[in-house]
């Protein structure tokens, strides 16, 4: 595709996308400060705050991509009702985010706060309670994608970090309902069960999250293993497709048919937070769109070398993408 191809995708097909993001919903917080000394009360270094952010994450954060590249997006999954589910709601609704399907429970909206020292990570502090979730919590979730299949969905993410949402029954009766309207299911996978995907039309791990289910892991730099890995787990698992993030090597599609290796435009890797997120959104924003796999792979790793090159999580905007486009 051309130039002038992608403009006009994202401007006469991407703002009619309906993508459904379904799973674990999540606060990421930072606190940047300078350490200079260390406390005097104990052997610690003292922090002394100077920048806070407050961005969104997990299912959030792939909802915030998809809005910011131009879809209609709606988010579904469980949240708290404490200071930081105002937080994320009013980001959500700054960008534009549908979030009716957001599920009230008694226990705390997923958050994690790290406090950073320039851009090194020196702490991180978890707020998450991970006991299992009602049959009628599940069934407020299932009712609304019910809802949003009968309205028309054009692809639907499952976003799975292992918090409570993505059970092997649940997925399953998402990635069966989604087939049933013909609309296709893209995994952000996690952990080790990926049976729980089954029949999902595509899964996007990186290359960490893969290493986890083989025996042998596999590097980055390395195709014919990336490959192999591919076609193990859309054997092993009974999944369809499967396109890898391997960081500064580029991504990875590995279909029935073929495979296709595109390096990343990434010329410095600065941080890997949020790539595998931004991945995911953007190809199910191009199968969404009616774009060829391939062409969805193309586009998606465009925008990883894009989110690479910054600090922290960063959502993708179409701006971003067709400014690279263009140089």
């Amino acid at each position: 595709m051309t130039k002038t191809d992608w403009r006009n995708f994202f401007e006469t097909k991407v703002n009619r996308c309906k993508v459904l993001v379904i799973g674990d919903i999540m606060m990421d917080r930072y606190y940047y400060g300078e350490v200079k000394k260390f406390a005097s009360d104990a052997p610690v270094p003292v922090a002394k705050i100077i920048k806070r952010k407050a961005s969104l994450g997990a299912a959030a954060n792939i909802a915030n991509n998809l809005a910011r590249l131009g879809c209609k997006t709606a988010v579904t999954g469980f949240v708290g009702d404490d200071h930081n589910f105002e937080l994320l709601s009013d980001q959500l609704y700054e960008s534009g985010i549908d979030q009716d399907g957001l599920i009230a429970t008694e226990w705390p909206t997923t958050t994690k706060i790290r406090i950073m020292s320039g851009h090194v990570q020196m702490f991180r502090m978890d707020f998450e309670d991970l006991a299992p979730r009602t049959e009628e919590q599940f069934d407020a979730l299932k009712s609304f994608v019910k809802q949003r299949l009968n309205e028309s969905l054009d692809a639907i993410v499952l976003a799975d970090y292992e918090k409570g949402v993505c059970t092997e029954r649940f997925c399953a009766s998402v990635i069966r309902a989604a087939h049933n309207h013909g609309v296709p299911v893209v995994v952000m996978p996690y952990g080790q069960r990926w049976i729980k995907y089954e029949q999902a039309d595509y899964v996007t791990p990186n290359v960490a999250k893969i290493n986890k289910i083989l025996l042998s892991p596999i590097s980055t730099e390395d195709d014919d293993a990336a490959e192999r890995a591919g076609r193990y787990i859309m054997r092993k698992f009974k999944i369809k497709n499967v396109l890898a993030t391997r960081s500064a090597s580029g991504v990875t599609l590995v279909t029935e048919d073929d495979v296709f290796h595109l390096p990343t435009q990434a010329q410095e890797v600065f941080d890997s937070a949020g790539v595998a997120d931004t991945v995911a959104a953007v190809f199910a924003m191009a199968l969404a769109g009616g774009l060829k796999p391939v062409d969805g792979a193309y586009i998606a790793n465009i925008a990883a070398g894009i989110v690479l090159r910054k600090s922290g999580t960063y959502a993708i905007t179409r701006e971003d993408v067709l400014r690279e486009l263009a140089g």
